[in-house]
């Protein structure tokens, strides 16, 4: 059965995430999800991808793991996920360590939504080239798989290098929550392919790529069953989402403003009854 569920930029001035996840949960809604920015450098050297001002939530977001747990402890079902974290400006022990935590919080309810970001200045700031960043994506995953189901894990490659190491507890979905991959150029085909459970693109840019996809994972020993296909920013239209279930894609997330709850909840509800249409189809 298809799951939906909501993204929201996590600030300080827009609905508590608590409360939002509490309401997302009543509502009969599958999931959570929030990005994060560290922080954006003042100089604003690299241009907005959406073209314009870069909009004031960039730099009021949350941390989304504080954020993820604080609603893991107040909701019961709703999986909880980033939207998504940018790996690169993370330290991989300390990351794996939080993805791990939060997922048995949750009861095993985490989901991992990856990226490399696109501002080369914020990266710059966390010693990271920007050139160099899907590679560091690649090896911080392929290392945290390592910490997830080993004993003693190590892993040494170019960006990540680490003697064997402890590093409990474990996640509570077995080999680690699932890893879906945020983004849509022709390179990120394989990269699904070789270290991702899924694929989750935003809504418009998913045309045309699925069979791409396929295509590399096959080439791996997988199978397009294999993986999950979940959307970002789905519009509120039925027709819309019928298209993408015949598609394949089985997760559907609408995107939410970083506003207060009476601006929120009536979009919530507007989502919930689309949510269920679509289920009784």
């Amino acid at each position: 059965m298809a799951e939906f569920g909501a993204l929201i930029f996590p600030t300080d001035y827009a609905m508590h995430p608590v409360a939002l996840a509490k309401a997302i949960e009543e509502r009969g809604l599958d999931s959570l999800f929030f990005p994060e920015h560290t922080h954006i450098p003042a100089s604003r050297r690299t241009p907005y991808p959406a073209g314009g001002d870069l909009p004031k939530e960039y730099s009021h977001t949350y941390d989304p793991f504080v954020a993820l747990a604080a609603c893991a402890g107040a909701t019961e079902r709703i999986k909880l996920g980033t939207g998504i974290c940018l790996v690169v400006e993370r330290d991989v022990i300390t990351l794996a360590k939080e993805i791990a935590s939060i997922d048995r919080i949750s009861g095993g309810r985490f989901i991992l939504g990856i990226g490399a970001g696109w501002n080369a200045e914020e990266m710059e700031n966390h010693g990271i080239e920007y050139k160099h960043r899907w590679k560091v994506v690649r090896e911080k995953i392929l290392a945290m798989r390592e910490i997830w189901t080993k004993d003693e894990a190590e892993f040494h490659g170019e960006f990540v290098d680490f003697d064997p190491i402890w590093s409990n507890p474990k996640p509570m979905q077995v080999g680690g929550p699932p890893v879906l991959m945020g983004a849509t150029s022709k390179w990120s085909y394989d990269r699904i392919a070789e270290y991702c459970d899924g694929w989750l693109p935003i809504a418009g840019l998913d045309v045309g790529h699925i069979p791409e996809i396929e295509k590399a994972l096959v080439n791996r020993g997988r199978k397009l069953s294999d993986i999950t296909l979940a959307m970002f920013g789905v519009p509120a239209d039925e027709a819309f989402i019928e298209s993408k279930l015949a598609d394949g894609f089985n997760h559907f997330v609408f995107g939410l403003p970083p506003e207060n709850e009476k601006i929120v909840l009536p979009l919530l509800d507007q989502y919930a009854v689309i949510a269920e249409k679509m289920r009784n189809n």
